[in-house]
């Protein structure tokens, strides 16, 4: 779930963080639900100096919200492409039109703007290739200036960190 910050500009500002933050960002990485109390003894300080610094790090933005990592097998979303697209013209106006059409596709779980010689990188789940094919085909392809579009298909999982 995301949390409010106070402006969008504090979320441009590099926070100065110690080595009992980092290290409490670590643990929370691991494991959100994990108590204060119990990341308190996990980092030698009482319970209220954690606290304090957890909803410092949450407002300023360092910790932008908490979310539950999903193992995609057991939600019948077996299949992870990932999915390089290149757009015919680079205009404003038209990355905001692949932005917004990106954004409504709920098979798209990630989109990246990245350089070299494709303009997007996206992550994709599918139930299998037969859905995977109708989304490139139905959905994807049929996106207004797509220039170029290349599939790899992930094969198996050897690291995976939510850093």
């Amino acid at each position: 779930m995301p949390l409010k910050t106070k402006s969008a500009e504090s979320a441009k500002v590099s926070v100065k963080l110690d080595e009992t933050d980092r290290r409490i960002l670590q643990l929370l990485q691991k494991d959100a639900r994990m108590t204060v109390k119990d990341l308190a003894a996990a980092v030698n300080l009482s319970a209220t100096p954690v606290h304090e610094r957890i909803k410092r790090l949450e407002a300023t933005g360092v910790i932008r919200g908490y979310s539950a990592v999903i193992d995609r097998s057991k939600t019948g979303k077996s299949l992870m492409v990932v999915c390089y697209v290149s757009l015919r013209e680079h205009s404003r106006a038209a990355g905001s039109k692949f932005i917004k059409s990106i954004m409504a596709m709920e098979e798209v779980t990630e989109c990246y703007n990245i350089s070299g010689e494709f303009d997007f990188m996206l992550k994709v789940v599918a139930a299998g290739m037969d859905e995977y094919y109708d989304f490139h085909v139905n959905k994807l392809s049929q996106i207004e200036n797509i220039g170029n579009l290349q599939s790899t298909f992930i094969m198996g999982v050897i690291k995976e960190t939510f850093v």
